[in-house]
């Protein structure tokens, strides 16, 4: 059955009635009239075509019938268009603001870093000026409702499944229901659950300006040409210095000027850049800092982009008014009091190798344990001093070997070369001393992955400006301080309690009174609350292999080649 011969009135966005007695002679009539009235109603910074198709009301059987078919394989919308008599929800005349707020969502889904041609606002808007039969419009209210769950699914909970995208993501995204959100747009304001969606975090908008600012800079020209030399220092001159101060004012750290010396102007820019982007801060630009320097903005923006994505992916992660931050490329850790650091110590995090890189995820921390033992790693005894004993039975003397109940079995008592890396039914345990491997003291999240916090004696590590050296666990380079800070939500004297058990040389667990959550985060592109942007090297290469699964779901980002 035609639109002409079921005899409804078609109204405009506008409330305009188009015909006389609600009879339209003319299929072609009826559609060119809505094609007008709608182009007139719903402003899109283009020539519009929306449909208002139908009144409120039972709807036609063709319309019916093409939801149903439409929806032939998904058992889920077609209860729930069943449910409420397939009635519309984008193409009816009533459905124009809800339909106009979609469109103004999916317009700027590329701000968002999304995959913009998934949702096609364009496609939709295209079918909607073509289609000319309830047919049509049935099959265009199905592809509205999957436009609108894809595109809110995406915006408020990623892209991706992070696992999938590297397998040392270890986050649950908890994907929204989809009955819930068509609810929501049947009985509310579409407009303002489409602007509730995507993360609250403050970072979250800061990381969309960047990437606007960066995509602007990039249709500009970029930042100029790199520096092609291997170092520069204070008091050089020649056309490195003049690229080195050029490429630095394109990116906003130093005014425009003629200087071809390398002066204390251009030396407190690189000390600017150094600090922002996890460098030494010594003013000099030594390769390290000139690759960093030369890093072009199409590649910070993909950085940017990551983060975005990271963000959505913790959108229902509690942070905790007070909580722990551990930025894996930042190589710190960091107290988090009310969104202020109120602590801050560098880190030394797991090698960039496979199976000792530190894993992603957030838990809790419940205790401190002051000079604790250290209980070997399972894929450390067999894989590292297994070999060792079965060479040499007094190998790794400073550790002990346990049995299954934890007590100590003589060394002469066990033969090493009888057992595989399989079949050791042994642990290894290292006691509470000024060269134990986890330092004076260890704070605990238990978790499936065994990682925690701690102390180490190999102090020299921290002076390095890129600390990837343990088997996965985060070491801290001021434990101690660490430690009051924690306890002095619990004591008057946190100092005088950690030394009272630490000085008895006793393993003593310190329980906290609240449990306190714990972040292992992962970005190399992170807003200050101020709003300035830092940048850390993509350390384990997972911002990379993030940012070609996006591209592969089909985020494009503009002036940039994935």
């Amino acid at each position: 059955m035609g639109v002409s011969a079921m005899g409804c009135k078609a109204i405009g966005d506008q409330g305009s009635v188009m015909g006389q007695g609600g009879i339209m002679a003319s299929r072609t009539g009826v559609w060119t009239a809505l094609l007008l009235s709608a182009a007139l109603s719903l402003p899109s910074g283009g020539a519009l075509a929306q449909t208002a198709l139908a009144q409120p009301g039972a709807p036609s059987a063709p319309y019916a019938q093409a939801v149903a078919v439409a929806l032939t394989e998904d058992a889920l919308l077609t209860d729930f268009y069943r449910a409420r008599n397939f009635a519309t929800l984008w193409t009816g005349a009533e459905d124009a603001a809800r339909r106009a707020a979609l469109f103004s969502a999916l317009d700027g889904a590329a701000a968002h870093g999304l995959p913009v041609a998934r949702y096609d606002a364009a496609a939709l808007r295209a079918a909607f000026a073509a289609a000319t039969t309830e047919g049509d419009r049935g099959r265009l209210e199905v592809r509205m409702t999957r436009a609108f769950l894809d595109y809110a699914s995406d915006v408020a909970t990623g892209v991706l499944v992070p696992e999938e995208a590297d397998g040392g993501i270890h986050r649950e995204v908890t994907r929204l229901d989809p009955l819930r959100l068509l609810a929501r747009v049947d009985a509310g304001d579409t407009l303002a659950l489409l602007r509730d969606l995507p993360p609250k975090a403050p970072e979250y908008a800061r990381l969309m300006k960047e990437k606007l600012a960066l995509e602007s800079q990039i249709a500009a020209g970029g930042w100029g040409a790199p520096v092609t030399t291997g170092a520069l220092n204070p008091g050089d001159t020649g056309p490195a210095v003049v690229a080195l101060r050029d490429r630095l004012a394109a990116m906003g750290y130093l005014r425009h000027s003629a200087t071809a010396i390398y002066d204390r102007s251009i030396q407190a820019a690189v000390q600017r850049f150094q600090m922002d982007h996890g460098l030494t801060g010594d003013g000099r630009a030594d390769a390290e800092t000139l690759a960093e320097i030369n890093v072009a903005p199409e590649d910070r923006v993909k950085s940017v982009v990551v983060a975005m994505e990271r963000l959505r992916w913790m959108h229902d992660t509690v942070r905790g008014d007070r909580h722990i931050w551990v930025n894996l490329p930042d190589f710190s850790a960091k107290i988090v009091d009310h969104g202020k650091v109120t602590f801050q110590t560098r880190s030394v995090i797991g090698k960039n190798v496979p199976d000792q890189r530190s894993p992603e995820f957030s838990d809790e921390m419940d205790h401190l344990v002051i000079n604790p033992s250290w209980g070997v790693p399972r894929s450390i005894i067999v894989k590292e001093y297994l070999p060792l004993l079965q060479r040499n039975p007094n190998a790794v003397s400073h550790l002990q070997v346990i049995d299954r109940n934890g007590r100590v079995v003589p060394r002469g008592a066990v033969n090493f070369a009888a057992y595989s890396a399989r079949s050791f039914p042994f642990g290894l345990r290292q006691p509470p001393s000024d060269g134990n491997a986890l330092g004076k003291v260890k704070f605990m999240f238990p978790n499936q992955y065994n990682i925690y916090l701690h102390d180490t004696p190999a102090k020299e590590l921290f002076d390095h400006e890129v600390r990837a050296y343990s088997h996965g666990c985060i070491r801290l380079a001021d434990p101690f301080d660490f430690a009051y800070a924690l306890l002095a939500a619990q004591s008057d004297d946190p100092r005088g309690m950690f030394h009272d058990h630490l000085d008895s040389d006793r393993e003593t667990v310190v329980k906290f009174e609240q449990k306190l959550p714990v972040h292992l985060v992962y970005f190399t592109a992170w807003p200050t609350a101020k709003g300035e942007m830092t940048y850390r090297r993509d350390i384990y290469g997972r911002d990379g292999r993030i940012f070609d699964a996006l591209t592969e779901a089909g985020v494009a980002l503009r002036g940039v080649q994935g």
